[in-house]
């Protein structure tokens, strides 16, 4: 590929990483991720996709910017209170990189659209607040063979893992086989969330994302990390795929997502993940 003069000053600190390159750079430029969620998560993780040249980035969130999301939703700033959060980020976004394409999907992600939206992107991001939208994500990226790399935070922990079950290896339901009853976590709003957290989480996923997209180093795939902000200690466990998954076993039920049509009356996406065990 022949860089611009400024796409070489731009994405000079890149391409002198012998693991990037002018390939490595090259394979960003031309990659394609949907991010759902455009809030504590997203925000840093969208504007981290944007400046290392991720060339085109979907947004889906049907939420608008509040004054309470500013603690943390870095995209947003006080003046764009009241706009739609899609729109907000993607402002952000093109202020770090006009040469960067944002698709804003100012909608609810359901099953009627989910698995065409995913379907168009090569890897997804799940940055959530609710569990619903959660595993519809998760089963249609499953379903529809697409690496999904999924953070959650509450109070001062979170959790971060790359699913990647068409390559063998664990799906979301292989973690968490079903959604907890209604009341038993709480969300962010109930809860709180200490703002740096999502920061710090939506930073290591925009990370993972990238070396998916690179192909290097040691991905998330198989393990889940776990981030106790508090004690500032971070720690890894082995994710086996469960060989009696509903959704990526040999023995699979989960072949469509009829079953998510009755839960779709909730916000399907909004200011943080929730969920953290």
């Amino acid at each position: 590929m022949d860089f611009s003069e400024e796409e070489i000053q731009r994405y000079a600190r890149h391409i002198l990483l012998p693991e990037v390159g002018g390939t490595g750079q090259e394979a960003l430029l031309g990659a394609s991720v949907l991010i759902v969620g455009a809030g504590g998560l997203g925000s840093p993780l969208a504007l981290y996709l944007a400046a290392a040249g991720v060339g085109r980035i979907g947004l889906v969130d049907d939420d608008v910017v509040d004054l309470s999301n500013l603690q943390r939703q870095i995209a947003h700033v006080t003046a764009r209170v009241g706009h739609a959060k899609v729109e907000s980020a993607a402002t952000a976004m093109r202020a770090i990189n006009p040469g960067v394409r944002v698709d804003c999907h100012n909608i609810r992600l359901g099953p009627d659209n989910v698995r065409e939206l995913v379907r168009a992107h090569d890897i997804v991001c799940d940055g959530c607040d609710n569990f619903a939208t959660r595993y519809l994500l998760a089963d249609a990226c499953a379903l529809e063979r697409r690496t999904l790399v999924s953070a959650a935070v509450l109070r001062f922990e979170g959790q971060l893992s790359t699913f990647r079950p068409h390559e063998g290896g664990p799906c979301y339901r292989c973690l968490y086989p079903s959604a907890p009853p209604a009341g038993m976590v709480p969300s962010c709003a109930e809860a709180g969330v200490f703002g740096a957290v999502t920061g710090v989480m939506g930073t290591l996923q925009a990370t993972e994302v990238l070396k998916e997209i690179l192909g290097i180093g040691e991905g998330l795939s198989g393990r889940l990390l776990i981030w106790d902000a508090l004690a500032m200690r971070f720690h890894t466990i082995a994710l086996p795929a469960d060989p009696d998954c509903r959704l990526c076993g040999p023995h699979a039920t989960i072949h469509d997502l009829s079953a998510h049509r009755a839960h779709t009356h909730g916000p399907a996406c909004a200011h943080d993940a929730g969920g953290v065990s």
